[in-house]
């Protein structure tokens, strides 16, 4: 069956006008305020004609060919890029470890009275570290997914 401009649109052909309004705010040819202004009129929109208006004066997108050039998921880290990334966070953890050590032995040899001032060189930067051991082991295990 033929579709006429009076005939009444779907759900799905206004998600296909919102998905085609996103392609062309994406390829520039619309702005963000446009790009909204436009997406209310395609939910508002009741028919076939109405929704036609929204992108007649956009060049017509193919959205499959679109779906075609989009990157292929992330796939796990080879081993030996596992083994890179485990080596490089023992020497992060290595680094923290010797400057922890020196500059406690340097707070020890200048008599050690007062407040424990190498927590604020070991705490901060152990922190950040940390966080960041847990962020990359986390990575790998998901097979370099992100979720």
């Amino acid at each position: 069956m033929a579709q006429s401009p009076e005939m009444r649109a779907s759900d799905v052909d206004r998600d296909r006008a919102a998905a085609v309004l996103r392609e062309h705010t994406a390829q520039g040819r619309l702005s963000m305020e446009e790009f909204n202004e436009r997406l209310e009129q395609v939910f508002s929109s009741k028919t076939y004609a109405e929704l036609a208006k929204v992108t007649a004066d956009l060049p017509q997108v193919d959205l499959r060919a679109r779906a075609a050039e989009l990157p292929a998921p992330a796939t796990a880290p080879s081993d030996a890029a596992r083994s890179k990334i485990l080596h490089d966070l023992v020497g992060s953890w290595t680094a923290w470890a010797g400057v922890f050590a020196v500059t406690t032995v340097i707070w020890m040899l200048s008599g050690a009275d007062g407040s424990y001032w190498p927590k604020w060189v070991a705490g901060p930067w152990g922190a950040i570290l940390l966080i960041s051991t847990i962020s990359t082991l986390v990575k790998l295990n998901m097979g370099g997914k992100e979720k």
